[in-house]
């Protein structure tokens, strides 16, 4: 599993990167693309294809355990978690992706743009990656 086809790392952000890594890992279970069970990339491997602070992804990875999210085993590695503590519903899905786009509300406020346009741009990038 390639770290940089998972994980996509916003340096300039105000979020801090550990808690894009963990943000994105639990989009990516609700979502369905990581399973219960699912190896998750080594410390390292994420690290060096993103050119981010290993220290950095273990913060991550210690938060997502502690929370349940996932589990760590014994000379393999981290783990998807077989019980996710919460489900997959649309309204906790919505919820996972309502930060992202308060923060593109905010950017789009201060670029000047219409709802219009931010919406058709939305629409044209949603289609694409589907």
């Amino acid at each position: 599993m390639n770290p940089t086809h998972l994980f996509s790392i916003a340096t300039g952000s105000s979020e801090p990167i550990y808690r894009q890594l963990v943000d994105q890992t639990r989009r990516l279970i609700a979502g369905g693309q990581l399973a219960p069970g699912d190896p998750m990339p080594s410390v390292r491997e994420i690290a060096g294809a993103l050119a981010i602070n290993p220290m950095t992804v273990s913060k991550a990875y210690g938060m997502l355990e502690m929370e349940g999210v996932l589990t760590r085993r014994r000379g393999l590695g981290m783990e998807v978690a077989q019980a996710p503590p919460r489900g997959h519903s649309v309204a906790h899905r919505v919820a996972l992706l309502r930060p992202t786009l308060e923060r593109a509300a905010l950017e789009a406020g201060q670029l000047e743009l219409d709802a219009a346009t931010v919406l058709e741009l939305f629409s044209t990038i949603l289609k694409a990656k589907q």
